[in-house]
């Protein structure tokens, strides 16, 4: 056993049965004294259900994950260029393809018993963009064991139809003659504090970080709780039947013990029957034999 074949098999699994699984493996590590696997395989966390749609998307469809790989490179490549026609080309392309993938993943969650709702499948998309803008998003998503989706922040920079192929730089203006006189030039700005800018920047983009994480960590939770209730839901459903079948067989029961006192009640009548009818039989025979013993007397005097 290795984290990996673990991994691969917990993110293949519904996301209620992730749990039990996990603790299983889990307990099968430390029952082989493995007690470091036993910790990684407990840290796994249970997938949300756009995180599952998508895994679910990579394992059905490996054909489309290559292709996707192969845009996104395309799309990076465009951008670090500012190829007008080609990123308006590749960004068609990517359009068509998210959409595509992601009604994808839908069916494949429906399909499976879990249909997503349209925040869920926002974030599959989000998924999607997030793969094709950063190389290593692209490589965990195409890895099918994602917990949580990517942020909509991951993306490309806008693009609109204005953007044009890279022109190269226009000639320098001729130089005045010293005839001239002087231009009438605004004054230099003032000089920025780099530094300063940097640590905005990175300050900035923390904070960015930070509310994506708490925003995805607020959707796992969501999906959690939902996943939850339907689980209550079921459990609930499966209370009531069964006490309506308790209800059942208690009353099944109770017409048993009613026929058992009637049956119990006309034997007891047929035995009574039975000695009244064994006493009529006796007094009968002794009646008989009086009458005969009667007859044999007063035969025998005749004679």
């Amino acid at each position: 056993m290795d984290l990996d074949t673990v991994a691969d098999e917990l993110y293949g699994l519904r996301p209620e049965e992730f749990i039990a699984a996990r603790a299983t493996h889990a307990a099968a590590a430390r029952t082989a004294g493995d007690r470091a696997l036993a910790d990684r395989i407990t840290k796994l966390r249970r997938p949300s259900l756009s995180a599952w749609a998508s895994n679910l998307l990579v394992r059905a469809h490996r054909g489309e994950v290559e292709p996707l790989l192969r845009l996104g490179e395309g799309l990076r490549q465009a951008h670090r260029n500012l190829d007008g026609a080609q990123l308006r080309e590749l960004s068609r392309r990517q359009r068509v393809l998210i959409n595509a993938l992601s009604r994808q993943a839908g069916q494949l969650a429906a399909a499976a018993g879990h249909p997503i709702s349209d925040a869920a499948q926002h974030e599959v998309e989000d998924t999607l963009r997030a793969a094709l803008a950063d190389p290593d998003a692209a490589q965990e998503w195409a890895s099918g064991r994602l917990s949580k989706p990517f942020s909509a922040t991951t993306d490309f920079p806008a693009i609109t139809e204005k953007a044009a192929p890279r022109r190269a730089p226009a000639a320098a203006p001729p130089t005045e003659s010293p005839s001239s006189p002087p231009s009438s030039s605004p004054p230099p700005p003032p000089p920025r504090d780099r530094k300063a800018d940097a640590d905005r920047r990175r300050r900035l983009a923390q904070a960015r970080k930070d509310a994506d994480e708490a925003a995805r960590e607020l959707r796992a939770r969501e999906d959690e709780a939902a996943s939850a209730s339907r689980e209550a839901d079921a459990a609930r459903k499966h209370l009531d039947e069964t006490q309506r079948r308790v209800s059942e067989l208690t009353a099944e029961l109770q017409r048993a013990r009613d026929e058992q006192r009637q049956a119990r009640s006309a034997e007891q009548a047929a035995r009574d029957r039975v000695r009244t009818a064994d006493r009529q039989v006796r007094e009968a025979r002794r009646r008989a034999e009086a009458a005969a013993a009667d007859v044999e007397r007063r035969t025998g005097r005749t004679a």
